[in-house]
């Protein structure tokens, strides 16, 4: 069995919730895919009805030419990685490894467990027990044991939750490196942007059952179709505006009376009052009345509210004369010093770096990411 896996029209209801709604999703084969969006979104139900844990309300779920929406999860060339290992405590990671192989009847195993610890680069550690590993070791052993089983789509459940930062961002690099040596399809459920925006092929944004947005992690970061996935994939500015005029693919707006230029490729919503959005790293905060080229977008009025050293850059807020505050991200490269609370600021960017959303749509939506 192989090809694609389809979701068609699946819908999972709980008496009186829904909690994936008409669902329509083609995962390619041989892909790294990934279901985004915050705690009951849908994203993890999805999951289980593909691994067979639960049935859909109404839908099919197909692989390749198969029919796999009523099989039995041990009939499905299925495997799932949970955020809890469920690794035997008295076995070694060798016989952790064998575990399912050697249940299905298959005898001869060593030179699969061998070659399974050599992909998740762990050899040394055969004959250890889990208590004897990191978390990261223990996530890679969960691997090893669910890829031994050749499945045809191994799903991910949140799987890097309990680890820390640190380790967190470099499992994410040794899963990526894992799907593509082994070139099977990769469904990963997460509640992190970055987690899916670094190891994904795909993206799809869940929201309310629904997805609001599927593509490459680029392509929703920099032309995000709604409000939701404007505020969860990272942050962004969204001041309202007014289109005035047209001019080939140059949109001409009105903000606060200052006139602003965005191109029609990145437009949701091209006429009428709309929500003018702009990634925070894209604006470059300048002193007030510093020379300028006419080509930019310029806000002009602001005054610096807070500033937060993160690092590698600098956060500030600005008070715009409205009274909106904006978010702006500037790599800390030493060039310049830092602005202070108080001082006056305008803000600058390119129009090819504008966005235009649906003004109909709540601008905070996705915003509230308290307990992810």
């Amino acid at each position: 069995m192989s090809g694609d896996l389809t979701l068609t029209s699946v819908t999972k209801s709980f008496g009186r919730f829904t909690a994936v709604d008409d669902l329509y999703l083609t995962i390619p084969e041989g892909s790294f895919f990934a279901l985004l969006g915050p705690s009951g979104c849908g994203k993890t139900t999805t999951l289980r009805m593909v691994a067979g844990l639960e049935e859909p309300t109404a839908g099919t779920i197909t692989l390749g030419e198969q029919d796999i929406t009523r099989l039995k999860p041990y009939k499905r060339p299925v495997n799932t990685v949970f955020q809890s290992y469920a690794l035997f405590p008295h076995l070694t990671i060798a016989q952790n490894v064998a575990f399912g192989r050697r249940r299905q009847g298959h005898k001869n195993v060593d030179s699969e467990v061998e070659k399974m610890l050599e992909l998740v680069e762990l050899q040394a550690m055969a004959k250890r027990r889990p208590a004897q590993l990191s978390g990261g070791q223990q996530q890679r052993v969960a691997l090893a044991r669910a890829l031994i089983n050749q499945p045809q789509v191994l799903l991910l459940d949140e799987p890097l939750g309990a680890l820390d930062l640190k380790l967190r961002r470099q499992m994410q690099i040794e899963l990526k490196r894992i799907q593509t040596e082994v070139g099977l399809t990769f469904v990963h459920v997460t509640h992190d942007q970055e987690e899916a925006m670094t190891m994904a092929d795909t993206v799809a944004v869940m929201n309310g059952g629904r997805i609001e947005q599927l593509g490459a992690p680029e392509e929703l970061y920099e032309a995000p179709a709604t409000t939701f996935v404007a505020n969860f994939l990272g942050q962004s500015n969204l001041v309202a505006g007014k289109v005035v005029g047209r001019d080939g693919s140059v949109i001409h707006l009105d903000v606060e009376g200052t006139a602003i230029t965005a191109g029609s490729a990145r437009a949701r919503s091209d006429e009428g009052d709309v929500w003018v959005g702009v990634r925070p790293e894209k604006v470059y905060i300048s002193e007030k009345d510093e020379e300028r080229g006419d080509e930019l977008n310029c806000l002009v009025g602001g005054v610096v509210s807070d500033v937060s050293f993160v690092g590698v850059s600098t956060q500030y807020l600005v008070r715009m004369p409205w009274g909106q505050e904006l978010t702006v991200f500037e790599q800390n490269t030493g060039n310049r010093e830092r602005f202070r609370p108080g001082d006056p600021v305008d803000l600058l960017w390119r129009p090819e770096h504008t966005f235009l959303l649906d003004a109909s749509q709540d601008a905070a939506a996705g915003v509230d990411r308290e307990g992810e």
